[in-house]
């Protein structure tokens, strides 16, 4: 019987791709979740900085998006930490 040796590739391009498992927000402490978009919202500033937003604006608008599912916490079985995705690239 012939072997077939079957790849499976991932988009290098998108930074956002993890190899993981979603998270749901009712399996994650509220002290711990808000620790995450804590360190989240201060790891990303440069990106989501506004003049007219404070530090507790984007918190709470990172945790509004994890409310409506624009965002999701994903566990990186790889590098075995949580990191806050947009949802639709969530492999």
């Amino acid at each position: 019987m012939e072997q077939i040796e079957v790849t499976i590739e991932r988009d290098q391009q998108n930074e956002y791709a993890e190899e993981g498992v979603d998270v749901p927000l009712d399996r994650i402490n509220p002290e711990t979740l808000r620790k995450m978009v804590e360190e989240f919202v201060t790891r990303e500033w440069s990106a989501l900085s506004d003049a007219d937003c404070t530090f507790e604006d984007k918190i709470e608008q990172v945790l509004q998006q994890l409310k409506d599912n624009r965002i999701k916490v994903v566990f990186d079985l790889t590098s075995e930490t949580c990191n806050i995705v947009p949802a639709k690239n969530i492999i």
